[in-house]
């Protein structure tokens, strides 16, 4: 199937995989272990798909010369042009069930994830518009069985967020919550204003991998850190107790500030989780903008300075600008209800790395 990349390097792969399985000592390593039969899994799913597909063609094949042939029984032949029926369809959804599965994993989708929301353009609008994101991320991470730790937070006297960090865990959180990086517009009639004028405000969004120790090295001498009394809401044992955190990584100039426990410590374990994570995502963002010279589309860039999607509530309409994408459905949409639109971000994404990888194997064939 010239449409089809090569299964040849998949199935080789994976007999040197079970090579490596079949070796008494794999199991020592109980980490390495599991990242391999991982690994082993997604490719026998490929080498499975293409195998149900190279069959769905060879019984189109066989179905279309029966039923071609003017000789054959009567009988067979109507069977034959009912089994044709949709056969191509079929076969086309199996070639693209193929394709994405080939598409080589990301290896920071099952990273637990940092979300960081902050309040733009808009004074208290704004503000209390990141108080509704954060409730819908908090709603649609419930939804999926998903764990919300709270990183640190600055409450506006409004009600809403200045800014808000949590650290959201569990299965495949990156892999589906990447696509929210970027600027967030609202639309709307704040409740205080008597003329009934719309209002537009901003929130950003950052989303994060987080980052393990392995991942960044950091030195001690490159860390400037700082304690101080927590300011603002967070009760008097906070307020009156040298807790805060303040880190400085002095060769980005990044500044990580984290309060909300009672507890020094934990106050600094959180602000290192934040501050690797975010030296991760730079060094993941380098390589982005190498790679992207040679991208056409940019739908998972998690760039923040990007206007990404807008929510305007007079109209009950939510639009995601990079696939123009318009939902109707907004009052739901900030309940948490998400999970078709990340779908469609992912088959927008998917659809774009398919193209590339069919470009490039024609380019090497070429």
């Amino acid at each position: 199937m010239n449409d089809i990349p090569d299964i040849g390097p998949f199935r080789k792969r994976i007999e040197g995989l079970n090579a490596k399985m079949a070796d008494p000592h794999f199991f020592e390593d109980q980490r390495k272990a599991a990242q391999i039969s991982r690994e082993h899994q997604s490719i026998s799913n490929i080498v499975q798909l293409y195998e149900e597909l190279e069959k769905m063609v060879k019984d189109a094949k066989a179905n279309e010369e029966l039923y071609l042939d003017t000789k054959a029984d009567p009988d067979l032949r109507a069977l034959a042009k009912e089994e044709l029926e949709g056969t191509a369809e079929r076969i086309a959804e199996q070639k693209k069930k193929v394709l994405v599965a080939m598409i080589p994993p990301d290896e920071s989708d099952s990273r637990n994830t940092i979300v960081e929301i902050r309040a733009g353009a808009g004074g208290d609008e704004a503000s209390l518009f990141a108080g509704v994101l954060y409730r819908m991320y908090a709603r649609y991470a419930e939804s999926r069985g998903w764990k919300i730790e709270l990183m640190n937070s600055s409450v506006s006297e409004c009600g809403g967020f200045k800014e808000v960090i949590f650290l959201v865990s569990g299965e495949n959180v990156y892999k589906s919550l990447r696509y929210e990086s970027g600027v967030h517009r609202v639309q709307r009639v704040p409740a205080t204003e008597a003329s009934g004028r719309i209002h537009t405000s901003t929130a950003t969004v950052a989303v994060l991998p987080e980052a393990e120790e392995v991942d960044v090295k950091i030195s001690p001498e490159e860390l400037e850190i700082s304690v101080c009394r927590a300011s603002g809401p967070g009760g008097q044992g906070v307020n009156t107790t040298d807790s805060a955190v303040q880190i400085l990584h002095k060769p980005t100039g990044l500044m990580v500030y984290c309060a909300d426990e009672r507890s020094q410590q934990k106050n600094r374990i959180k602000a290192m989780t934040v501050l690797r994570s975010r030296l991760l995502k730079a060094k993941e963002e380098e390589e982005r903008v190498k790679y992207a010279q040679h991208r056409r589309s940019q739908i998972g860039s998690g760039d923040r300075s990007e206007r990404i999607r807008t929510y305007n509530f007079p109209q009950n309409r939510l639009t995601d600008h990079r696939i123009n994408l318009t939902l109707h459905s907004l009052p739901t949409i900030i309940e948490g209800y998400i999970e078709d639109l990340i779908k469609a971000l992912q088959e927008a994404d998917y659809a774009e790395k398919v193209k590339e990888m069919m470009e490039t194997k024609d380019g090497d064939a070429a």
